[in-house]
């Protein structure tokens, strides 16, 4: 069962459409992006001002936070709003029109659909969110939201201009990013719920969405309005906590320990894996930062953060946290995190 059809039958939620000209959510919006930027011109202001200086780990772990967070908002709006077009704008049956009928073709078309969304990880939440409130299964949009990040043609470009094809990275990033998604799409499809493995509030979300279809399937502005408000109020506060998160972790956990056990062939796959759930860096641009670590670490340890960093680093975790219940969460990082391990070393015994 699909989560628009679970969702309607649920009588726990009350409707919301009649509240449309009164809601909140908009004004709430905007008070969040309001602190957003006054935080933000405070910690400038600390940071830039003559008076007492900040604790040097206090203002590395402040501007990482905030680097991290300016680096992900414009992808995760681009997201909110291209969830938007496939949800409000794209008519019903369009896309379904062209998928398989097999739930594994499905998935493998699913996992591929990357190639034509260029957005981060960051972005592909909001994006995958919009998606099951279309209909989409849990399996089939996990697939999609795992492989997107590694088969999207920004990551694949810049991948390919930090390591061209040494050492087989780029083929090993891509063919284990196409492969573990697919995995996990058929693990989760033989959950004996899958729909369960969804938050309560995201439940609502898609029902909401469907009181929106039935009471104001024409006016598609006001629609498209209000699924903004509701996709950035769910997502910028995990974006924001996943930042701080990541910002923290970064200034707390030594480098230097990690970089210390980057000649062995095994705990340099540890280490590469540990750092990547760690730094949180947008995966269009972390070839280059791994670029850094290629003549220190062996290729499969670079294989295993390219593969791990984009899917279950603290920043993904705490927005896929606004879909995903906490166990589903747990499990993605226990399967990428052995996969990424398994194909590392693989790359380890052939570069």
């Amino acid at each position: 069962m699909r989560v628009s059809e679970r969702t309607a039958t649920r009588p726990s939620y009350e409707p919301r459409t009649q509240r449309l000209d009164r809601d909140p959510r908009l004004a709430r919006v905007g008070l969040v992006l309001l602190g957003v930027l006054v935080v933000a011109g405070l910690v400038a202001l600390a940071i830039g001002s003559p008076g007492p200086a900040l604790p040097t780990r206090l203002q590395d772990g402040l501007t990482l936070s905030i680097s991290v967070l300016i680096e992900s908002m414009p992808f995760v709006v681009l997201g909110v709003l291209l969830s938007i077009v496939v949800q409000v704008w794209v008519p019903p049956g369009v896309i379904e029109r062209w998928m398989p009928r097999r739930a594994w073709a499905r998935r493998m078309v699913l996992s591929l659909l990357g190639m034509l969304v260029p957005v981060c990880e960051c972005g592909n939440v909001p994006f995958a969110r919009g998606l099951m409130m279309r209909g989409f299964t849990v399996p089939e949009t996990l697939t999609f939201l795992i492989a997107a990040p590694i088969v999207n043609p920004i990551v694949i470009i810049t991948t390919h201009q930090a390591f061209g094809f040494d050492d087989g990275i780029l083929i090993a990033r891509l063919l284990g990013g196409f492969a573990v998604a697919n995995l996990i799409g058929w693990l989760y499809s033989r959950h004996p719920d899958p729909d369960g493995l969804i938050t309560e509030r995201f439940a609502a979300s898609c029902e909401f969405a469907q009181d929106l279809d039935g009471a104001q399937a024409r006016d598609r502005g006001r629609r498209s309005l209000a699924q903004f408000v509701v996709e950035l109020r769910a997502v910028l506060p995990a974006l924001i906590i996943g930042s701080a998160l990541a910002g923290a972790v970064q200034v707390l956990v030594p480098r230097d320990a990690l970089l210390a056990i980057g000649s062995n062939p095994a705990l340099s796959i540890i280490a590469m894996i540990i750092l990547a759930m760690i730094v949180s860096i947008c995966s269009n641009v972390d070839s280059f930062f791994a670029l850094s670590f290629a003549s220190t670490f062996t290729p499969g340890s670079i294989v295993a953060f390219l593969l791990v960093g984009p899917l279950v680093d603290v920043k993904m975790l705490a927005l896929l946290r606004t879909t995903f219940r906490t166990k589903v969460l747990g499990g993605l990082v226990v399967i990428v995190v052995l996969f990424a391990i398994a194909v590392g070393s693989v790359v380890n015994l052939f570069a």
